[in-house]
């Protein structure tokens, strides 16, 4: 039987208790997960350092041998490809991010015939978050530890 990958790319800056959700529950699905943390090109610049958010979020899996986090700077189709993920794995908060998620899944299959989205709803306790925010929060010394499955 083929081992079943997925992926979860993102810019991830910074990754949430949402992404760590998704990641945990994406866990019952999948027998190994990559967290691929890239560059947004809608963004000028990250707020934290890709190694740094590397090193964070491996600390928050470090009982867990079947997901690995690395940093990539490539297409996330051609990526999934080279390291046999047949899934990507995407959280939705609501219908805004669905419409986004949608585009990207049509042309990541136009791309990668192989590769299937999946997506997994937000839980209701972490809707409200995203990474814009706890930016925010954090820029103005604001306590995100509530926020975070990691120390920052």
């Amino acid at each position: 039987m083929t081992k079943k990958i997925a992926l979860f790319p993102g810019s991830f800056d910074p990754f949430t208790k949402g992404h760590e959700d998704i990641v945990l529950r994406g866990l019952k699905i999948f027998d190994e997960i990559i967290i691929a943390i890239g560059y947004n090109s809608k963004k000028s610049s990250r707020y934290f350092d890709l190694e740094f958010m590397q090193e964070r979020i491996s600390s928050a899996f470090t009982k867990y041998p079947n997901i690995k986090v690395v940093v990539f700077s490539e297409l996330t189709a051609e990526y999934a490809r080279k390291n046999n993920a047949q899934y990507l794995l995407r959280g939705l908060r609501n219908t805004t991010d669905f419409e986004y998620e949608n585009s990207i899944a049509q042309v990541n299959r136009y791309l990668n015939a192989e590769l299937e989205s999946v997506f997994l709803i937000t839980s209701p306790e972490y809707a409200s978050i995203s990474s814009t925010i706890i930016r925010e929060v954090h820029k103005y010394q604001g306590d995100v530890s509530k926020f975070l499955p990691y120390k920052l």
